[in-house]
């Protein structure tokens, strides 16, 4: 494969961090450089730590859905537990009320008390940083899955990527970075965005999206054939370790505002000083 016609492929967001994703034809860029409902609601607890799947395997056997038009979020448990199933229950997240009894519900499934927190100015990313959305190739999570005979769903689940690119060959997004003090500027659409550096990933890929359930030696394998298909455009500087997956972004004031939408075209225009991430 050639990468002769690269577009936008998908748009995936995850309303609230950790939970379930839904597509979307389009979606905006936000002030602090998220897309819209993307990492709006966060889950903390008492100590304002998120409960995320890094801290807290348990996520996994959450079953969420959210209604954009309605701001509504439904949630159930995937399976029985040995302590009794919590009923499934819809929560309108537009008020506080209805975030309070979101927090109740997930209080009772979790056995401790947490927050259901908003930020509808960019969500709670993971990378404080290069806050923008992740990109990835449709290809690279399909040679992903091939390594664990995994199907790319499965793939595009675990490592939860933002923007799928499509019509290029694997690991086509290790040309948006350069180095530590540089960044690649790519042209989605009418929006612009800084390659910043490869996301260094955390246990979750490591386990199934619907039980928790682990590979075991998941890291070490992927570490391997990482390392052994690395194309010769990735550069070097960001590989202190080879558990790396998706390119990180940092948005520029002009792309606030700005609509993605499936189907885009996707063009690397060129590299320019400064990266966020030095």
């Amino acid at each position: 494969m050639t990468d002769a016609d690269p577009h936008l492929a998908r748009i995936r967001v995850y309303p609230v961090k950790s939970l379930d994703p839904d597509d979307r034809a389009r979606a905006r860029v936000l002030r602090d450089g998220g897309l819209t409902d993307d990492r709006a609601y966060a889950i903390r607890d008492a100590d304002g730590r998120y409960v995320n799947g890094k801290r807290e395997p348990a996520v996994h056997g959450i079953d969420a859905s959210f209604d954009t038009d309605g701001h509504e979020l439904a949630l159930r448990e995937r399976r029985d537990r040995a302590t009794g199933t919590l009923p499934a229950e819809s929560f309108f997240l537009a008020d506080e009320r209805g975030r309070d009894a979101a927090a109740d519900w997930l209080s009772t499934y979790f056995g401790y008390p947490v927050t259901l927190d908003h930020d509808g100015e960019g969500g709670f990313p993971d990378d404080t940083t290069a806050h923008g959305p992740t990109v990835v190739s449709t290809a690279t999570l399909a040679a992903v899955g091939d390594w664990f005979d995994l199907d790319t769903e499965s793939v595009r689940r675990r490592f939860r990527p933002t923007l799928e690119v499509g019509g290029v060959p694997a690991f086509w997004e290790d040309r948006l970075y350069v180095d530590h003090e540089r960044v690649v500027r790519v042209r989605i659409g009418d929006a612009e965005f800084l390659g910043t550096n490869p996301c260094s990933r955390c246990a979750v890929p490591s386990r199934d999206p619907d039980t928790g359930d682990a590979i075991e030696g998941f890291r070490e394998t992927f570490v391997e054939r990482r390392e052994a298909t690395r194309p010769a455009w990735a550069s070097e500087a960001w590989f202190d370790h080879h558990y790396r997956l998706a390119v990180n972004t940092a948005v520029p004031e002009a792309t606030v505002g700005a609509t993605l939408a499936v189907g885009d075209t996707v063009e690397i225009l060129d590299v320019e000083d400064g990266n966020p991430q030095s």
